[in-house]
């Protein structure tokens, strides 16, 4: 299999290759050639998370030095596990998809993990060290430099909006230190996303560094969470028959695209609804067929604010056509008020304790009506609540546990550095002057 740049699409690598590059060189994003077809009925027998990724990972990584790789891939990346936990009470089916038993408790563990496996073994040319670059707006930066922390190989810079994370994430993505420098940008998340892909056209850094990116833009942060998704799908679907809905929080879609890629290959997944916060450019723009990225707007779901969503450029070389991308999935905002109410209310009557991004989850399913009893659904829960405690124990009127991985990195002290929103000064961190 090869993959291709979503703007040019002569321009084409293996899959080893394209993870390591991150983004094209014309700045469009990898994406398969083709997207496979798998068989469920095969797949439903792989009992284990690493079996299973390695099995459906591997017609991506078919004619590349990488496929033999991929079950010790698998193995490292997926050691802790992805459970579909039924919730009781509820007027129909519902599930939790919960993505934060990873060592910085959020579903960004997994991609973060594959990608670090991924890199340490597929062979390089180059014998530089590699520089990771990751714009983060909240989980993504913390699960990178913990997957990549010490690692001999490589650098990591990770750049954050200033004062538009959690004090909990903060504390993650600052404590590392030895290979990872945390940025602390005067911007919002978009100045950072931007400032990254500047990065990797930027001619003079080409030339002075090995440059790779891990956010998902980089295609092996998304292959790696489709395999939750295809896990999920087939425990459900074994239960009834039944292939279930998701509802997905998502801010840079990088989570909702692991969903479609994976019901395109032909595992049992019915309704994709996308929850988004008060950053409405994916709901408007299915509404109204306008493509109107915006700045972000600062929210409780702080890791879903982003205003201009890279994966979209994803989504539309799948579906070039609004009407095709409206018959494949929707998507509802929920304000911050509704987060508050739904973090209330769950909690109350469910037992639930959600973070704010799941929550906008449980606030789309509240508003199904009939569709809660007729149908069976799973809500996707990022993060853990405990990473937004300042947002959730007020609301709920109790401590929220802290998981041990999360209280171990809580403790250590931070380190970070703060720039202004440009490439000017991204590029003398990355010299060295700063």
């Amino acid at each position: 299999m090869q993959f291709q740049s979503t703007r040019d699409p002569s321009h084409r690598l293996g899959l080893g290759a394209a993870i390591a590059r991150g983004l094209a060189p014309d700045g469009g994003l990898y994406v398969p050639d083709a997207l496979p077809r798998a068989d469920a009925g095969t797949l439903a027998r792989e009992s284990s998370l690493p079996g299973l990724a390695a099995r459906l990972l591997a017609p991506f990584a078919a004619g590349d030095a990488m496929a033999a790789l991929l079950p010790a891939i698998t193995a490292d990346a997926f050691s802790f596990p992805a459970p579909v936990v039924e919730v009781k009470g509820g007027e129909g089916p519902l599930s939790v998809l919960e993505l934060f038993h990873g060592p910085t408790a959020a579903f960004k563990d997994f991609g973060a993990r594959f990608l670090a496996a991924t890199l340490e073994r597929i062979p390089r040319s180059d014998p530089r060290r590699l520089t990771i670059l990751v714009a983060t707006s909240g989980d993504t930066g913390g699960a990178v430099a913990a997957a990549f922390y010490d690692r001999p190989w490589a650098d990591v810079v990770v750049l954050y909006p200033k004062g538009l994370v959690s004090a909990r994430q903060e504390k993650q993505l600052a404590c590392w230190g030895r290979n990872v420098r945390t940025l602390s940008v005067r911007g919002t998340f978009d100045d950072c996303q931007r400032m990254v892909k500047e990065a990797f056209v930027d001619p003079a850094l080409g030339r002075d560094l090995l440059l790779s990116s891990a956010n998902s833009i980089n295609v092996g942060r998304l292959l790696p969470q489709m395999v939750y998704y295809a896990k999920a799908s087939l425990q459900l679907w074994r239960v009834d028959g039944r292939a279930p809905n998701f509802i997905i929080p998502t801010g840079n879609l990088g989570n909702a695209l692991a969903c479609v890629w994976t019901r395109e290959m032909g595992l049992p997944i019915g309704e994709i609804v996308l929850a988004s916060n008060a950053n409405v450019t994916v709901p408007e723009y299915l509404r109204t067929g306008e493509w109107r990225p915006r700045p972000s707007v600062a929210t409780l779901a702080s890791a879903m604010d982003v205003g201009n969503p890279s994966n979209m450029e994803r989504l539309r070389w799948l579906f070039p056509d609004v009407g095709q991308l409206r018959g494949r999935l929707t998507a509802q905002s929920v304000s911050d008020d509704e987060i508050r109410d739904t973090i209330r209310r769950d909690y109350s009557a469910l037992g639930q304790t959600w973070c704010p991004h799941t929550a906008t989850a449980a606030c789309v399913y509240g508003r199904l009506g009939a569709r809660r009893a007729d149908e069976r659904w799973v809500l996707v829960a990022t993060a853990h609540p405990a990473k937004f405690n300042d947002i959730v124990e007020p609301l709920i009127g109790a401590d929220v546990p802290v998981p041990r991985a999360l209280a171990e990195l809580l403790a250590l002290p931070s380190v970070q550095t703060e720039i202004g929103p440009t490439l000017e000064e991204l590029r003398t961190v990355l010299r060295g002057g700063a």
